[in-house]
């Protein structure tokens, strides 16, 4: 997973943009009381651990496979 589908998975399950600082993105939610943190690279493939903890934070499960 790319973090450009990383982040259009979070886009697609209501979370939007609260803050951005340089390649450091936050995404919230109405209804969601923590931020997700995502160190935005584009078109580079995110870390497994990295986007296990980013959908696990988020409340989503990995919807495809590498």
């Amino acid at each position: 997973m790319t973090f450009n589908e990383l982040v259009k998975a979070l886009e697609q399950n209501g979370f939007k943009i609260i803050k951005e600082k340089g390649s450091i993105r936050y995404y919230g939610k109405i209804g969601w009381d923590k931020l997700i943190r995502v160190d935005y690279h584009g078109s580079k493939q995110v870390p497994t651990g990295t986007c296990h903890a980013v959908l696990k934070a988020a409340g989503l499960k990995e919807r495809r496979e590498r």
